[in-house]
């Protein structure tokens, strides 16, 4: 198992996780077709890591020769954390949330209110509510979530 510091490289790996799991995860809460089969796509997720460079340079990946993981940060906060669906319940996000927490002093996130498979994980590997909630674009509700550790 090798967690390390992502590549431009590793872009289009990156943007099909995410793809993949905002299809899985959110598409059955908010249901905008437009939104995750059309808007949403690998080519212009995977772009963005590639012309940003301080989106790549805050991303690590897991990697055992496949890129099975993914964690992005600014700062202290956890910004997304997505792993594969088909290597999902193998520990990949909870060793990516160890190593964000423990070599990277990453410590908070905003989790989507009915997320409740993602909350779970998250309280599973010590996180807690903070109380704070936001809406994010003005209609989306997210909680705050922090290291109890």
């Amino acid at each position: 198992m090798s967690i390390r510091k992502a590549e431009t490289s590793d872009a289009s790996r990156i943007a099909e996780m995410i793809v993949t799991n905002y299809r899985a995860n959110f598409y059955p809460i908010f249901q905008n077709e437009d939104f995750y089969f059309g808007e949403l796509n690998v080519l212009d997720v995977a772009k963005e890591y590639m012309e940003e460079p301080d989106v790549i340079d805050n991303t690590y990946v897991y990697d055992d020769g496949v890129v099975k993981g993914m964690i992005r940060l600014d700062k202290n906060e956890i910004v997304k954390l997505y792993v594969e669906p088909q290597f999902q319940n193998q520990r990949i996000g909870a060793k990516l949330l160890t190593y964000a927490m423990n070599e990277k002093a990453a410590d908070w996130l905003w989790v989507l209110e009915k997320n409740t498979r993602g909350i779970a994980f998250y309280k599973r590997n010590g996180f807690d509510m903070s109380g704070e909630k936001m809406l994010e674009d003005g209609w989306i509700p997210l909680l705050k979530m922090e290291c109890k550790r």
